[in-house]
């Protein structure tokens, strides 16, 4: 995934947030990721290199309260926040198509996933409906486990490539819109109507 922000639109960003309120450096990361939509958490080893840095310039001060450390802007911080207001807009302009294009992957990760899903239970539910008649001698019921293992093993395999796929994108910042996993959810619902209509139940 690209950098959501460069070096210096980050600095900017930073300066912005605390021209807000003043905020410690957990609340500073929630508010990154709040502001994007769940794709970018800053570390902690990029937020606070960058606040000493600013409180260095004199643009951010900090204090303590409690186990807390609270920073705050300065007037010279605020001054540079206004002097590249125009930077800090086509910042938030960047920033909203960056989400959107992020989301947009997400979205055809997740309808190619769908896509994935429908096939292989589509698949076994074929081979359940399609299984050749016993030839004598054979035992009905085997067969039946036989498939039914099948199945087993590819609903299994779907699933955790699925988890795999899923976790791995939260892990990394992506975002997981409720509207995708209300698709994924129709999306299982279809495919287990699918196959209750093959084995005849319905």
């Amino acid at each position: 995934m690209p950098p959501v922000f460069s070096h210096g639109d980050l600095r900017l960003y930073l300066l912005s947030l605390l021209d807000e309120t003043p905020r410690h450096g957990y609340d500073i990361m929630q508010a990154f990721a709040e502001r994007t939509g769940g794709t970018y958490t800053p570390s902690a080893g990029t937020i606070y290199p960058r606040l000493a840095k600013l409180e260095e310039e004199g643009l951010v001060t900090k204090s303590v309260d409690g186990r807390k450390t609270i920073y705050a802007i300065t007037d010279a911080g605020r001054a540079e926040v206004r002097a590249r207001a125009a930077e800090l807009d086509g910042i938030q302009e960047g920033l909203a198509d960056s989400v959107r294009i992020i989301a947009d992957g997400v979205r055809s990760s997740v309808s190619e996933a769908m896509k994935s899903l429908r096939a292989d239970l589509a698949a076994a539910a074929s081979a359940t409906a399609e299984t050749p008649r016993p030839h004598r001698g054979d035992d009905p019921r085997v067969r039946a486990r036989e498939q039914l293992q099948r199945a087993e093993v590819l609903v299994g395999e779907f699933r955790g490539r699925i988890r795999a796929d899923l976790r791995t994108h939260v892990a990394r910042g992506g975002e997981l819109a409720s509207s995708v996993v209300d698709d994924l959810g129709r999306a299982l619902e279809d495919a287990a109507a699918a196959l209750e209509r093959a084995l005849g139940g319905r």
